[in-house]
This record gives structure tokens, sequence and C-alpha cells, in this order.
């Protein structure tokens, strides 16, 4: 096997921005959709064109049709058709949130293990060279010892029946836009914190329409996270260390142009770092093949995935009780 079929579990509306990008790269191409019903997809194989159609997520699991399923399911479905594609033999891209509890993280793990199939989050910004150059400087010790990082995603959700608003079915800004911020902490300070506190705005439906948190590190160190669903679309990203500051403009999503790297030198001297340009989806999708053909290790780790939703259940918690959460088992 020298390229990838893929299939797209759903017709989601994050599939206009993997579609794209499974056909950019050189080894991947999109070859079904499957939906609810035959009419529905149907009609959107149609506008995509995707050579087939399936009226039933099980039905493209059990063809021959696909190598690999992305899944852009609400919340509450990412485990339970992520295990369903891998067992019946297809390796897996999971977008975000990957699942709601730990217990479903570590039964995803073990199916991967089990059946050999590639599984991996589809956090995009992670594979970007914006992001990858924020991590060299950490890394080289070009920033000094890290002390803070701050990071912000926000954007007005204006249609009170979108399914990030339903509690039952993983909603709410933390899981939807907050787990940004939230990864690219972890990333920048090379694992989960020791403790966190939360601070949450629940809306009519009950789900956290804003959400700001403190994540403690040790040694004075700490990362500030913040999401919101009542905000104008904003992101921005700070690593501040002994040696400087690096700023990202567009750390999550946004335009490919215009992406900026900033370095504060501790005269306050600013420098832009030149950031390659690259489609913001293509690299999930090309580290896929890579694991999957070349059988080469995800860049994004099972292991940083589990801290991700363990990270996030501590805030919910802590927002929750009003109380510091440490985490267990770091």
């Amino acid at each position: 096997m020298d390229s990838i079929k893929w299939g797209l579990l759903s017709t989601a509306n994050i599939n206009r921005r993997l579609i794209p990008a499974i056909r950019a790269s050189k080894r991947g191409q999109v070859t079904a959709v499957a939906s609810r019903t035959q009419q529905s997809a149907d009609a959107y194989a149609a506008q995509w064109e995707i050579p087939q159609a399936f009226g039933s997520y099980e039905a493209m699991l059990e063809s021959d049709a696909v190598d690999a399923v992305y899944i852009g399911l609400p919340n509450h479905l990412h485990a339970e058709w992520s295990i369903k594609a891998m067992q019946n033999g297809k390796h897996v891209l999971c977008e975000k949130p990957f699942a709601l509890s730990l217990a479903e993280v570590d039964e995803m793990t073990a199916v991967s293990r089990q059946t050999g199939m590639v599984l991996a989050e589809a956090f995009m910004y992670r594979h970007h060279p914006q992001t990858k150059l924020v991590g060299e400087w950490v890394r080289d010790g070009r920033l000094g010892d890290i002390v803070l990082v701050r990071a912000h995603f926000s954007f007005m959700l204006q249609n009170r029946g979108n399914v990030r608003l339903v509690p039952e079915w993983g909603g709410g800004c933390l899981w939807d836009v907050g787990v940004y911020p939230l990864s690219f902490a972890q990333f920048v300070m090379g694992g989960p914190p020791q403790s966190v506190w939360g601070e949450q705005w629940l809306g009519p439906s009950g789900v956290d329409e804003s959400f700001s948190g403190q994540m403690d590190y040790g040694n004075g160190r700490h990362a500030q996270i913040s999401s919101a669903f009542r905000l104008p679309f904003h992101t921005w990203a700070e690593v501040i260390g002994t040696k400087g500051r690096l700023t990202l403009n567009r750390p999550f999503v946004g335009l490919e142009k215009g992406r900026q790297l900033l370095f504060y030198h501790p005269d306050d001297k600013v420098e832009e770092i030149p950031v390659p340009q690259k489609e913001l989806y293509l690299g999930e999708v090309e580290d896929m093949h890579a694991a999957i053909l070349d059988g080469q290790p995800s860049y994004l780790t099972l292991a940083e995935t589990r801290s991700h939703v363990q990270t996030a259940l501590a805030l919910y918690e802590s927002a929750r009780t009003g109380q510091r959460v440490f985490l267990k088992n770091r």
C-alpha cells in the first residue's frame, strides 16, 4: 500500500478543511463519505466529488472502500465510533476533544494496541510550522526558563441550537475551543500541570459559555488559559521566559497567510521570526500517512492526548466545586 483511502464519518462542517488537505497530500485520497441517510450521503458526495457514499456509518466501516477514517462527530460519539472503526480495521484520526472521560481514552488506546490500527487526535495546529518553531525555541533554551504561558480562543456562537450547547453531547467552550490553549500550554510546559483552578460562566443550556483556567506547574511556573462562545473571534498565545517572550497572532485557526511569530528580547526589542506557509490541516494528514505507511510514531502521542482530557476534566471539576484540583498519576 503506497497511498491511503480516506473515509469521512459524517458530513460535519469541519470536513471542508480536511478534504482539501487530504487532496493536497501526496499519499491520500478521499474515497468515501458516510451519513445517517443515503440521501444525505449522496448529496454530500456530489457536492464534494467523492466517489462513494454510504447511508450508514456501519456500512462504510464494514466495506473495503477506505483504509482510514476521519471522525468529526459530536464529542460524545468520538470514543464509540473510533473503537468501531478500529475493530473494522480502519485507522482513525479523531477530532478533538478525543473523548470525554479517561476511561474512554484508555479503552480507545487499548483497542488501537490490540488491532494495530493508528489512532491520533486531530489537533491540526500542533503540526503547523508556527507551533513547531515555538517548541524548538523552548527546547533549545532560547527563552530561558519558561515561567508563564498565556493563550486564548473565543468566538461568537450565534446559533442557540448548535450541538456545542448540548450538555449531554459534551458541549461547552472548554471542550470545544478551550482545549486548544490547554494543549498548547502542555506542549510548551512539557506535560500536564500539578494542579488547576477553573472558573466558568454557564449559559441557559447549562454548558460553559466562557471559561478561564489557571494551571500550576510548580516552582513558580504557570499557564493561564481562557475561552468563550460569547466574545468576538480571537486567538492569541504568549510564552514568557527569563530570556524573552514569544507571541503568536494566530496560533490555532485563521487565515493561512499572515501568521506571525514575534520574539521580544529582554530589552523589549522586537524580532519577527519567519513562519513557513503551510495549509493548517495538511500536517496532521501527512503525519497519519507517515504513521500508517512508514510505521513512524505519531507526532502527537496518545499519552499527550490523555493528558489533554485529564486536565480538562480537572478544570471542570474545579469550576464546579470552587476548589483547586490536583491531578493524580501525572
